[in-house]
């Protein structure tokens, strides 16, 4: 099994999380194995994950229990997330998820999409609150509180959630309801739609351009060969049509040909040919993955406050995609070579 595959790969990163001594803790292997059972079946919450390994059996199968054996409790995941964070477990999963890949030749080296989508953040709009504000009073309802902000102007520069202050008012497009986001950034290969990166970032106009280039250049060195990126108008800027450039990336970008913006940084030398067409075409492929992520995977909004642990959990969750994807990609190529 991949995932098994893939946690003895960390087995040295799990010794030495854990102390030698004192009283037995849930292993590991088997907490990261639930946030992947999270993801495959749509459960929303760990409490409910927990409810159902009491009776169900194929979790306990999946997660090496036996009938008898007691389930644990959701504050363990609580308590165990400050160890992965400081081990940047979740990181080294998915990327020795993408190795998987790699070796069995799912993935494209040359040919990549980058796109990006807004998460909700765990914090409501009745959060968002003046940066200044020194209004303490006693709310009229503990659960549910009034608040009126009719008519008032919010913005990010005078507001934030007291929820989560990390979070940002965001809107994917113009005329939409704002929500207080983050924003989650997908690095595609173009071969068979597998995820090369996911990563979670501040919702503000500049983060997809911004978290893209970084994306693309994590692995390449001056002796890499030149590759090709689609994307959408919203990344037809010329700083990052000529940072792509500077990094031996060909910018296969669609053209946002309004007078407005002063025109496209896209010109003929790079849409005359066949492979711009084609990346074109391809890019949309993007949009699975991000269909996948928040209908299946359960990460339209996270379940988690800040960047940093909400970034722990789009990893978990973007390799439970690549995982399904791997296994689907391997059976069809069995069958075909069998068929041959």
């Amino acid at each position: 099994m991949m995932a098994d595959e893939a946690l003895r790969a960390l087995s040295p990163v799990f010794e030495a999380m854990y102390s030698g001594v004192g009283r037995p803790s849930i292993p590991p292997e088997r907490l990261l194995k639930a946030t992947l059972l999270m993801a495959f079946y749509t459960i929303r919450s760990e409490r409910q994950f927990c409810e159902q390994l009491e009776y169900n059996m194929l979790f306990r199968w999946f997660l090496d229990m036996d009938m008898v054996e007691p389930g644990f409790d959701h504050s363990t995941f609580t308590r165990n997330r400050e160890r992965l964070l400081a081990h940047d477990v979740a990181s080294k999963f998915f990327g020795i998820v993408v190795q998987q890949a790699k070796r069995a030749k799912l993935m494209s080296s040359e040919h990549f999409t980058v796109d990006g989508t807004l998460i909700e953040a765990w914090a409501s709009m009745k959060s968002f609150k003046k940066k200044d504000s020194d209004d303490d009073g006693p709310p009229d309802d503990r659960g549910n509180p009034s608040v009126d902000f009719r008519g008032e102007k919010r913005s990010n520069d005078t507001h934030e959630s007291s929820t989560d202050p990390e979070s940002r008012l965001a809107k994917k497009a113009m005329g939409a309801q704002s929500h207080l986001s983050f924003s989650g950034h997908a690095l595609m290969e173009n071969r068979n739609g597998l995820l090369c990166d996911f990563r979670i970032a501040e919702a503000n106009g500049r983060a997809e351009r911004e978290v893209a280039l970084k994306m693309i250049s994590a692995d390449r060195t001056k002796d890499s060969h030149r590759i090709t990126l689609g994307a959408d108008k919203g990344y037809d800027t010329r700083e990052f049509v000529r940072e792509c450039r500077a990094h031996g990336v060909v910018p296969h970008v669609a053209q946002h040909t309004t007078r407005s913006r002063g025109g496209s940084a896209i010109d003929g030398r790079t849409t005359h040919h066949a492979g711009y067409v084609i990346s074109i075409c391809k890019r949309k492929r993007v949009e699975e993955i991000f269909g996948w992520i928040k209908c299946v995977g359960g990460f339209r909004k996270t379940r988690l406050k800040g960047i940093a642990k909400t970034q722990l959990l789009a990893y978990f969750v973007g390799a439970a995609y690549n995982l399904l994807r791997i296994a689907k990609l391997v059976a069809l190529n069995e069958r075909l070579l069998g068929a041959t």
